[in-house]
């Protein structure tokens, strides 16, 4: 197809009347002052719609315009032009059919890259116009590095020999950046990096291995022919963290750090002994991720104020309670953040140290020298300390030195992993705390989850299923559901085809008053619950996601996910759950 000379847009644009000499002119004071193209200029200062801008593009240069957003980009088809070329002609393979090549081009009237991409391809080409910010971020979703990894299993499988690892020659190519074992390792750390992952499985199995990243508290799988590759994986991954690589028949724990694009990557490794060979299991912790205020955790006005009035207090415990992975650290360095000042003596014991804060002193749990949580909470309390952040309650003594810290002047924050805020009590109870001494020390409970996104570029309205009417009727009685705009991502090549992005937190706080203490010091556990899901301004968490998902932050089955299984899914003051007379006529009526 023939493509129209490359072209001075500005220009172009004023003699089309679509702005005005004065508006070009101060377009350009800002370009040259930012670097930024004069597209993105025009938009940032109001003078032209995004929107605008591509339309008119499109219908200069005779080419369509591709919605990087809404398009369904064929992966196979993505893998015809190498990234490097990619970046550098920014143009994209969007599509593979019998007539050739679709080519999306963030500059389409460049004949040098589109003569370069004709050379490069060999095939007839189609070219449209897409958005240069959506095109880099797409570039970041497809060219994910799946391939590279599967590549280099195979090479580090071609040079591994009959037997064992051959560990003098891999602590000799310990500085070699070629060695395909350490290349392999890069590129699993940058592709978990691109997908943001917070975890990296290696798990062998009986013939293959299996490279699994956590993205968004849900795995995604890479299967790798040759189950041996794992043993050269784990043996250099042990080397880097000082670990015993001859023990293969204990778990084993470490850390290292690695710098990823010019990013710091704190890892802790844990190690488990299995039928097939070792299992490895990394988190990944971003020595550059900037830690939360307050205001940024995404807690609603109402639960903020509260929360903030809890952790101000001079005084008790504060206990933030979830699964692993449900961002409890994350809340706690938020409230420490908020309360950190030069007047203030902040004292951490932690296994292991995820952030690191000015001002405040903290300190790394080490077993294996008997430098547990007990031991050094006690020779905490000896430094003078007005807050002391204790990583996890993990045993009765812990659990006790704790209390009584709370009890005698010191504020004390910690987590406990429980399914929400009221299972917090029975939780300490059963780990031998007394009662008194919780009804005493405890100020709060802080009960969390994480839900999934909705991927915004890919989001549109949802029609609940039978199963999620039936769940939300009952959950929530007096909702009128008809009238709910629910939403659902539909899959997009930046979310993975997964209709999900990032994550947020769903809060549950409870604060013990004088009723609940009386509850926990008498022993009357169903008391308390009964108290607590009273207790005014109390939201259950699967309240808080129902809240989420109506508002459109996330999904119903996402919010369905956090809320079932819960007890405190009805309101107490409803009585009861609809009847299921009353669930089968809102069904008819969604038919």
């Amino acid at each position: 197809m023939s493509v129209k000379r490359r072209i001075r847009l500005g220009e172009l644009l004023v003699q089309q009347n679509v702005i005005t000499e004065e508006q070009l002119a101060a377009a350009l004071v800002e370009q040259r002052r930012s670097g930024r193209k004069l597209g993105r200029v025009l938009a940032d200062l109001s003078f032209l719609p995004e929107s605008a801008l591509h339309e008119f593009l499109a219908k200069h240069l005779q080419v369509p315009f591709v919605d990087l957003k809404q398009a369904r980009v064929d992966r196979e088809a993505v893998k015809l032009l190498p990234e490097p070329l990619a970046r550098r002609y920014r143009a994209l393979v969007l599509q593979q059919d019998a007539r050739g090549l679709l080519v999306g081009m963030a500059d389409p009237s460049d004949l040098h890259a589109y003569d370069e991409l004709q050379t490069k391809l060999k095939l007839p080409l189609r070219v449209a116009l897409v958005g240069e910010a959506d095109f880099l971020k797409t570039l970041d979703a497809v060219y994910r590095q799946t391939d590279e990894i599967a590549s280099l299993a195979e090479a580090v499988r071609d040079d591994l020999k009959e037997g064992d690892v051959d560990i003098e020659q891999l602590s000799a190519e310990e500085g070699s950046p070629d060695a395909p074992v350490v290349r392999l390792l890069q590129t699993m750390f940058h592709d978990a990096m691109q997908a943001r992952a917070s975890d990296i499985h290696i798990e062998p199995g009986e013939d293959k291995l299996r490279i699994r990243l956590r993205v968004d508290g849900v795995l995604q799988e890479q299967i790798i022919e040759g189950r041996r590759v794992a043993g050269a994986l784990v043996t250099r991954l042990k080397l880097m963290c000082g670990l015993d690589i001859a023990e293969k028949r204990l778990p084993q724990d470490g850390r290292f750090s690695v710098r990823v694009r010019d990013a710091g990557i704190d890892v802790r490794l844990a190690t488990m002994p299995t039928t097939h060979g070792e299992s490895v299991v990394m988190r990944l912790l971003s020595q550059s991720t900037a830690l939360l205020s307050l205001e940024k955790l995404g807690m609603p006005a109402a639960t903020e104020e509260r929360f903030r009035k809890l952790v101000e207090r001079n005084a008790g415990m504060v206990l933030v309670t979830g699964p692993t992975g449900s961002g409890k650290t994350t809340t706690l360095y938020a409230a420490l953040n908020h309360i950190n000042r030069p007047g203030v003596k902040v004292i951490t014991v932690e296994d292991p140290v995820e952030y690191r804060l000015d001002r405040i002193t903290q300190v790394q749990v080490m077993q294996k020298i008997g430098l547990d949580f007990s031991r050094v909470l006690r020779t905490a309390l000896r430094q003078d300390p007005d807050i002391i952040l204790v990583g996890e309650m993990r045993d009765r003594e812990t659990v006790e030195i704790g209390l009584r810290g709370a009890m005698t002047g010191h504020f004390v924050f910690s987590t406990l992993h429980t399914i929400n805020a009221v299972a917090t009590v029975n939780r300490l109870l059963d780990m031998g705390a007394p009662g008194y001494m919780i009804a005493a020390a405890v100020n709060g409970v802080v009960a969390q989850r994480l839900v999934r996104r909705v991927c915004t570029d890919c989001a549109q309205p949802a029609v609940p299923t039978p199963n999620q009417i039936a769940w939300l009727a009952t959950c929530r009685p007096t909702l009128n559901i008809e009238r709910q705009k629910l939403v659902a991502g539909n899959g997009c090549t930046y979310c993975n085809l997964t209709g999900y992005r990032g994550r947020v937190a769903v809060y549950e706080i409870l604060e013990i008053d004088r009723a609940l203490a009386d509850a926990i010091r008498r022993g009357d556990l169903e008391g308390f619950a009964r108290a607590a899901r009273n207790r005014e301004g109390y939201v259950p968490l699967a309240q808080g996601a129902i809240d989420l998902a109506l508002s459109g932050v996330t999904s119903l089955a996402e919010a369905m996910a956090v809320g079932s299984g819960l007890e405190e899914l009805v309101d107490v003051d409803q009585s009861a759950p609809l009847a299921e007379s009353t669930v089968a006529t809102l069904l008819e009526q969604r038919a």
